[in-house]
């Protein structure tokens, strides 16, 4: 039996059977091993792990899924009519509240509104049982704009309780990612019940926007805190070119549209400058582009010698990044390109493992696990 015709069948053994972990691996190279997880998810975008060993799964069109005692619920969690669907719009990510086990709080991103006014958008409610509660709006992104694209719309907790939003720049309207009196092109603090806390860096600056916790960002598709030093990160597309991995910091100006490395669509150039006074250089940048999504960091995961590296998923590259730093200098490596899948969310779970959300009509959740792993928790 030739490689190619083992993998096939066992891609059609985990299409047949519906929602389930999957024990047999599909896809296997140096170094680990690639098994389906959960199947049957149509458009999934991110996954957040829940503490009983469940998860919870957005997908686009504005459900949320919940994945328990090893299977797929077949109805929604939550079926939010009000999510804007349309092209890059959607019901994106799913973070849980720091003391989820007291409050039950999940929050969710996605984008709201219509064709002529639509904007990223934050929902939080209250998860019992199998179903979520008590949804209410707890921030808006201001002003909304009239494109189908750029929304970001990717939260992460800081240790301290307060949130971080992306914010895109709507596409069209680039020049507003330097302009603190717009919230586009940007990434937002605020506190859990969407007040503003008062020691964000622009909350005496007349004419900002309080929200504002950093800006000059294209369209910011990945965020994270490390939960070891409590810094926060994200990846952000840049145009043809000039995708980069930021360390986000308050106040920070990141340069787009003043500088980036990559053109315009057309080929045109859209600043001459790759860096430019005032405005933060990117970690890493990737030339041509490779599209960057979800993005997580190895902190005790089951790879010691990846400890400390970032990890983050690709759409049009169909893999995953492995960024690390050495001597001052960034080194990557292009990871899991076996499935063949555009990697929308990457995170690491509890048990270590790493896991990957694939951006397809019939998508699926991915565990990626050591070759030599083996597996107490089944």
């Amino acid at each position: 039996m030739t490689n190619r015709l083992r993998m096939t069948l066992i891609l059609l053994l985990a299409v047949s059977v519906s929602g389930s972990y999957l024990p047999a691996t599909a896809e296997e190279a140096p170094g680990y091993r690639i098994e389906t997880y959960i199947d049957c998810l149509r458009h999934p975008y991110s996954i957040a792990f829940l503490p009983d060993g469940g998860a919870l799964i957005t997908e686009k069109a504005g459900r949320l899924r919940l994945f328990a005692n090893g299977r797929l619920s077949p109805e929604p969690a939550a079926v939010l009519p009000a999510v804007y669907d349309k092209n890059q719009g959607g019901l994106t990510d799913v973070v849980l509240h720091p003391r989820f086990a007291d409050n039950q709080l999940v929050y969710l991103a996605g984008s709201t509104g219509d064709d002529n006014a639509n904007r990223t958008t934050v929902l939080r409610g209250r998860l019992e049982g199998h179903r979520l509660t008590d949804v209410e709006t707890v921030f808006r992104a201001q002003p909304p704009k009239d494109t189908t694209v750029h929304f970001g719309a990717r939260l992460a907790f800081l240790k301290d309780g307060t949130l971080l939003i992306s914010v895109g720049d709507g596409g069209q309207y680039r020049e507003k990612a330097q302009d603190l009196s717009s919230m586009l092109g940007s990434i937002i603090r605020i506190r859990d019940d969407g007040s503003v806390p008062d020691d964000n860096p622009f909350v005496d600056r007349s004419g900002a926007l309080p929200e504002i916790w950093s800006y000059g960002h294209r369209n910011p598709q990945g965020l994270m805190v490390d939960n070891v030093t409590g810094e926060a990160y994200a990846t952000e597309h840049g145009p043809r070119g000039g995708d980069e991995l930021n360390h986000i910091e308050p106040g920070n100006n990141y340069g787009w549209p003043l500088a980036t490395y990559g053109v315009d669509y057309t080929g045109a150039r859209i600043t001459p400058f790759k860096e430019y006074p005032g405005t933060i250089q990117p970690l890493v940048q990737w030339t041509p582009s490779l599209a960057p999504s979800g993005l997580d960091r190895c902190r005790g995961c089951l790879w010691p010698e990846w400890e400390g590296d970032f990890f983050a998923g690709m759409l049009m590259g169909r893999q995953v990044q492995r960024v690390s730093f050495k001597d001052g200098k960034s080194h990557r490596e292009s990871l899991f390109e076996e499935p063949g899948e555009r990697i929308r969310d990457v995170t690491f779970g509890p048990d270590g493992a790493l896991y990957l959300v694939t951006d397809n009509v019939q998508g699926r959740v991915l565990r990626v696990t050591p070759r030599s792993h083996r597996d107490t928790t089944r």
